[in-house]
Protein backbone atom coordinates (compact mmCIF):
# COMPACT_ATOMS: atom_id res chain seq x y z
CA UNK A 1 0.00 0.00 0.00
CA UNK A 2 2.87 2.02 0.93
CA UNK A 3 4.91 1.71 -2.45
CA UNK A 4 1.71 2.53 -4.31
CA UNK A 5 1.28 5.68 -2.60
CA UNK A 6 4.77 6.52 -3.25
CA UNK A 7 3.99 5.92 -6.86
CA UNK A 8 1.07 8.40 -7.07
CA UNK A 9 3.32 10.95 -5.42
CA UNK A 10 6.21 10.35 -7.66
CA UNK A 11 3.79 10.30 -10.90
CA UNK A 12 1.77 14.10 -9.49
CA UNK A 13 5.31 15.40 -9.12
CA UNK A 14 6.10 14.65 -12.61
CA UNK A 15 3.13 16.00 -14.03
CA UNK A 16 3.36 18.93 -12.29
CA UNK A 17 7.17 19.09 -13.11
CA UNK A 18 5.79 19.31 -16.90
CA UNK A 19 6.37 22.30 -18.80
CA UNK A 20 3.67 24.44 -20.67
CA UNK A 21 6.13 23.53 -23.87
CA UNK A 22 5.70 20.04 -23.05
CA UNK A 23 2.85 19.68 -22.42
CA UNK A 24 1.37 21.62 -25.30
CA UNK A 25 3.87 19.55 -27.88
CA UNK A 26 2.21 16.46 -25.81
CA UNK A 27 -1.44 17.60 -26.66
CA UNK A 28 -0.62 18.23 -30.12
CA UNK A 29 1.56 14.90 -31.10
CA UNK A 30 -1.83 13.06 -29.35
CA UNK A 31 -3.99 14.93 -31.79
CA UNK A 32 -2.07 14.18 -34.86
CA UNK A 33 -2.02 10.43 -33.72
CA UNK A 34 -5.68 10.20 -33.23
CA UNK A 35 -6.04 12.06 -36.58
CA UNK A 36 -4.26 9.45 -38.37
CA UNK A 37 -0.70 9.73 -37.54
CA UNK A 38 1.85 9.36 -40.30
CA UNK A 39 -1.77 8.37 -42.79
CA UNK A 40 -2.68 11.66 -41.62
CA UNK A 41 0.31 13.63 -42.63
CA UNK A 42 0.80 11.25 -45.55
CA UNK A 43 -2.56 12.06 -47.13
CA UNK A 44 -2.84 13.41 -50.52
CA UNK A 45 -6.01 14.66 -51.66
CA UNK A 46 -9.28 14.98 -50.19
CA UNK A 47 -12.90 15.13 -51.64
CA UNK A 48 -15.66 16.44 -49.22
CA UNK A 49 -19.11 16.04 -50.37
CA UNK A 50 -22.34 18.12 -48.96
CA UNK A 51 -24.54 20.95 -48.01
CA UNK A 52 -22.68 24.30 -47.83
CA UNK A 53 -24.58 27.30 -45.57
CA UNK A 54 -23.56 30.45 -45.55
CA UNK A 55 -25.32 32.90 -42.89
CA UNK A 56 -25.48 36.79 -42.20
CA UNK A 57 -26.25 38.50 -39.49
CA UNK A 58 -27.35 34.48 -38.39
CA UNK A 59 -29.72 34.54 -41.16
CA UNK A 60 -29.37 32.15 -44.16
CA UNK A 61 -28.48 33.28 -47.23
CA UNK A 62 -27.19 30.67 -49.19
CA UNK A 63 -27.86 26.95 -49.55
CA UNK A 64 -26.33 24.62 -52.09
CA UNK A 65 -25.07 21.26 -52.57
CA UNK A 66 -21.15 21.29 -52.41
CA UNK A 67 -18.20 19.33 -53.06
CA UNK A 68 -14.91 20.84 -52.29
CA UNK A 69 -11.71 18.95 -53.95
CA UNK A 70 -8.10 19.39 -51.94
CA UNK A 71 -4.93 18.40 -53.60
CA UNK A 72 -1.86 18.88 -51.01
CA UNK A 73 1.55 20.34 -52.34
CA UNK A 74 4.79 19.39 -50.83
CA UNK A 75 5.88 23.04 -49.89
CA UNK A 76 4.58 26.55 -50.08
CA UNK A 77 6.37 30.10 -49.60
CA UNK A 78 6.44 31.79 -46.54
CA UNK A 79 2.67 33.35 -46.22
CA UNK A 80 1.14 30.96 -49.01
CA UNK A 81 -1.03 27.82 -48.64
CA UNK A 82 0.95 24.30 -49.38
CA UNK A 83 -2.57 22.67 -51.23
CA UNK A 84 -4.94 23.35 -54.25
CA UNK A 85 -8.52 24.12 -53.47
CA UNK A 86 -11.38 23.69 -56.12
CA UNK A 87 -14.95 24.04 -54.63
CA UNK A 88 -18.02 23.47 -56.58
CA UNK A 89 -21.59 24.08 -55.88
CA UNK A 90 -24.67 23.03 -57.70
CA UNK A 91 -25.67 19.58 -58.58
CA UNK A 92 -23.57 19.93 -61.88
CA UNK A 93 -21.24 21.58 -60.43
CA UNK A 94 -21.28 24.23 -62.90
CA UNK A 95 -20.08 27.48 -60.45
CA UNK A 96 -16.65 27.01 -59.48
CA UNK A 97 -13.73 28.57 -57.40
CA UNK A 98 -10.78 27.65 -57.71
CA UNK A 99 -8.00 28.33 -55.21
CA UNK A 100 -4.35 27.91 -56.38
CA UNK A 101 -1.07 28.84 -55.06
CA UNK A 102 -1.22 32.58 -55.50
CA UNK A 103 -4.17 33.03 -57.04
CA UNK A 104 -8.32 32.26 -57.09
CA UNK A 105 -10.72 32.50 -60.03
CA UNK A 106 -14.73 32.30 -60.30
CA UNK A 107 -15.33 29.63 -63.12
CA UNK A 108 -18.91 29.34 -64.69
CA UNK A 109 -19.70 28.29 -68.50
CA UNK A 110 -18.72 31.94 -69.42
CA UNK A 111 -15.06 31.46 -68.19
CA UNK A 112 -13.09 32.06 -65.77
CA UNK A 113 -12.59 35.58 -63.82
CA UNK A 114 -9.87 36.31 -61.02
CA UNK A 115 -11.11 36.82 -57.72
CA UNK A 116 -10.52 40.21 -55.92
CA UNK A 117 -7.17 40.22 -54.10
CA UNK A 118 -9.14 40.66 -50.88
CA UNK A 119 -11.07 37.42 -50.96
CA UNK A 120 -7.68 35.64 -52.12
CA UNK A 121 -5.95 37.20 -48.66
CA UNK A 122 -8.52 35.98 -47.28
CA UNK A 123 -8.71 32.10 -48.18
CA UNK A 124 -5.23 32.07 -47.48
CA UNK A 125 -5.40 33.15 -44.47
CA UNK A 126 -8.07 31.45 -42.86
CA UNK A 127 -6.47 28.24 -44.16
CA UNK A 128 -3.57 29.26 -42.44
CA UNK A 129 -5.14 29.51 -39.32
CA UNK A 130 -6.83 26.04 -39.45
CA UNK A 131 -6.05 23.66 -36.93
CA UNK A 132 -6.26 21.09 -39.84
CA UNK A 133 -3.97 22.70 -41.97
CA UNK A 134 -1.63 23.66 -39.09
CA UNK A 135 -1.58 19.76 -37.74
CA UNK A 136 -1.03 18.60 -40.85
CA UNK A 137 1.50 21.25 -43.20
CA UNK A 138 2.91 23.51 -40.11
CA UNK A 139 4.14 22.03 -37.49
CA UNK A 140 7.66 21.79 -38.63
CA UNK A 141 7.72 25.31 -39.41
CA UNK A 142 10.95 27.82 -38.13
CA UNK A 143 9.65 29.47 -35.03
CA UNK A 144 6.42 27.98 -34.39
CA UNK A 145 5.69 27.64 -30.65
CA UNK A 146 3.60 25.48 -28.96
CA UNK A 147 1.97 26.10 -25.20
CA UNK A 148 -0.31 24.57 -23.11
CA UNK A 149 -3.01 26.91 -21.51
CA UNK A 150 -4.47 23.99 -18.99
CA UNK A 151 -7.73 21.66 -19.27
CA UNK A 152 -11.30 23.12 -18.65
CA UNK A 153 -14.96 22.40 -19.87
CA UNK A 154 -16.10 23.67 -23.28
CA UNK A 155 -19.76 23.11 -23.92
CA UNK A 156 -19.80 20.09 -21.04
CA UNK A 157 -16.90 18.66 -22.78
CA UNK A 158 -13.51 18.31 -21.40
CA UNK A 159 -11.32 19.67 -23.37
CA UNK A 160 -6.94 20.46 -23.41
CA UNK A 161 -6.43 24.00 -24.91
CA UNK A 162 -3.31 25.15 -26.56
CA UNK A 163 -1.79 27.68 -27.93
CA UNK A 164 0.13 27.70 -31.80
CA UNK A 165 1.96 30.96 -32.17
CA UNK A 166 3.81 31.53 -35.65
CA UNK A 167 7.01 33.24 -36.32
CA UNK A 168 5.05 36.16 -36.64
CA UNK A 169 2.71 36.33 -33.70
CA UNK A 170 0.14 35.05 -35.11
CA UNK A 171 -1.49 33.10 -32.18
CA UNK A 172 -4.19 29.93 -32.73
CA UNK A 173 -5.97 28.58 -29.62
CA UNK A 174 -6.78 25.08 -30.22
CA UNK A 175 -9.27 23.31 -27.98
CA UNK A 176 -8.89 19.19 -28.01
CA UNK A 177 -11.38 16.91 -26.67
CA UNK A 178 -9.23 15.19 -23.67
CA UNK A 179 -10.92 11.99 -24.16
CA UNK A 180 -10.66 11.91 -27.91
CA UNK A 181 -7.21 13.88 -28.45
CA UNK A 182 -9.07 15.43 -31.36
CA UNK A 183 -9.62 19.15 -32.11
CA UNK A 184 -13.31 20.38 -31.59
CA UNK A 185 -12.77 24.20 -31.84
CA UNK A 186 -10.47 26.74 -32.53
CA UNK A 187 -10.22 30.57 -32.09
CA UNK A 188 -7.84 33.07 -33.52
CA UNK A 189 -8.09 36.78 -34.63
CA UNK A 190 -6.60 39.52 -36.95
CA UNK A 191 -7.21 43.20 -38.03
CA UNK A 192 -8.41 44.65 -41.20
CA UNK A 193 -5.71 45.76 -42.94
CA UNK A 194 -7.29 48.65 -43.91
CA UNK A 195 -9.85 49.93 -41.05
CA UNK A 196 -7.56 48.65 -38.20
CA UNK A 197 -10.69 46.65 -36.52
CA UNK A 198 -9.80 43.54 -34.54
CA UNK A 199 -11.99 40.48 -36.00
CA UNK A 200 -12.63 37.50 -33.93
CA UNK A 201 -12.62 34.01 -35.46
CA UNK A 202 -13.71 30.57 -34.26
CA UNK A 203 -14.84 27.01 -35.97
CA UNK A 204 -16.43 24.26 -34.44
CA UNK A 205 -14.94 20.32 -35.75
CA UNK A 206 -17.74 17.88 -34.83
CA UNK A 207 -18.53 14.39 -35.96
CA UNK A 208 -15.42 12.49 -36.66
CA UNK A 209 -15.07 9.59 -38.74
CA UNK A 210 -12.79 7.38 -40.16
CA UNK A 211 -12.28 8.64 -44.12
CA UNK A 212 -9.80 5.70 -45.00
CA UNK A 213 -6.81 4.31 -43.52
CA UNK A 214 -7.49 5.50 -40.33
CA UNK A 215 -7.64 9.18 -41.69
CA UNK A 216 -10.48 11.09 -38.82
CA UNK A 217 -11.72 14.09 -40.25
CA UNK A 218 -15.11 16.04 -39.10
CA UNK A 219 -18.32 15.83 -41.19
CA UNK A 220 -19.43 19.35 -39.67
CA UNK A 221 -17.77 22.13 -39.52
CA UNK A 222 -19.10 25.56 -38.57
CA UNK A 223 -17.18 29.13 -38.75
CA UNK A 224 -18.34 32.39 -36.89
CA UNK A 225 -16.62 35.44 -37.22
CA UNK A 226 -17.23 38.51 -34.27
CA UNK A 227 -19.72 36.02 -32.52
CA UNK A 228 -21.93 35.18 -35.57
CA UNK A 229 -22.37 32.52 -37.72
CA UNK A 230 -21.02 32.65 -41.17
CA UNK A 231 -20.42 28.97 -42.54
CA UNK A 232 -21.35 26.13 -42.53
CA UNK A 233 -20.02 22.20 -43.96
CA UNK A 234 -22.42 19.46 -43.84
CA UNK A 235 -20.34 16.08 -44.89
CA UNK A 236 -22.50 13.69 -46.20
CA UNK A 237 -19.05 11.73 -47.41
CA UNK A 238 -15.22 12.47 -47.41
CA UNK A 239 -12.57 10.45 -49.14
CA UNK A 240 -9.04 10.56 -48.89
CA UNK A 241 -6.23 9.80 -51.80
CA UNK A 242 -8.49 9.30 -54.69
CA UNK A 243 -6.11 10.53 -57.13
CA UNK A 244 -6.91 13.70 -57.77
CA UNK A 245 -5.29 15.16 -60.87
CA UNK A 246 -4.60 18.23 -62.51
CA UNK A 247 -7.30 19.14 -64.50
CA UNK A 248 -8.98 19.46 -61.19
CA UNK A 249 -6.75 22.57 -60.20
CA UNK A 250 -5.60 24.22 -63.08
CA UNK A 251 -7.88 26.00 -65.74
CA UNK A 252 -8.47 24.14 -69.17
CA UNK A 253 -6.59 25.60 -72.25
CA UNK A 254 -10.06 26.45 -73.74
CA UNK A 255 -11.00 28.03 -70.99
CA UNK A 256 -11.34 31.84 -71.59
CA UNK A 257 -10.29 34.12 -68.97
CA UNK A 258 -12.24 37.47 -68.25
CA UNK A 259 -11.27 40.48 -66.46
CA UNK A 260 -11.23 40.72 -62.66
CA UNK A 261 -13.45 43.24 -60.55
CA UNK A 262 -12.40 46.27 -60.37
Amino acid sequence: MRSVFVLCLATAALVHAETNAARGRRVVDQAVAALGGDRFLQMEDRLEDGRAYSFYRERLTGLAKAKIYTRYLKAAGKDAVAQRERQTFGKDEDYAILFMEDKAYEVTFRGARPLPDDRWNRYVLSTRHNVLYVLRNRLKEPGLIIESRGSDVWQNTPVEIVDITDADNNVITVYFHTGSKLPVRETWSTRDPQTKEKNDYESVFSKYRDVGGGVMWPFNIVSYRNGDKVFELFSDSVAVNKGLTDELFTLGAKTKVLAGDK
